[in-house]
């Protein structure tokens, strides 16, 4: 069964950091671009950042280039998205996903995981 679950998210004060983590499970999914995106309250699904399948191209969303960083270790099918400078506009549902490239298309991505949430205060 593909599947892909996400921890790490939290309360956090501004300024803080915190490190998300999304595991993959079938082996269907280990080669597959991994992305995260975001769902603040009365918004649509918004692109985070995504991962090639090597680790060697990546591709962020403006709002969070030089503060958050994704990485991936294949030996473990685990993504990671480190989240640095956190803001209270950083608070949103975060979501992992897995698809075919490297797009901040929604429907670019196949597979999703329930979600984590992120709460940043003031």
């Amino acid at each position: 069964q593909v599947q892909l679950v996400e921890s790490g998210g939290g309360l956090v004060q501004a300024g803080g950091s915190l490190r998300l983590s999304c595991a993959a499970s079938g082996r269907a999914l280990r080669s597959y671009v991994k992305g995260w995106f975001r769902q603040a309250p009365s918004k649509e699904r918004e692109f985070v950042a995504a991962i090639s399948w090597s680790g060697s191209s990546t591709n962020y969303a403006d709002s969070v280039k030089g503060r958050f960083t994704i990485s991936r270790d294949n030996t473990k099918n685990t993504v990671y998205l480190q989240m640095n400078s956190l803001q209270p506009e950083d608070t949103a549902v975060y979501y992992c996903a897995a698809g075919a490239s490297l797009g901040q298309v929604a429907s670019s991505y196949g597979y999703w995981g329930q979600g984590t949430q992120v709460t940043v205060s003031s």
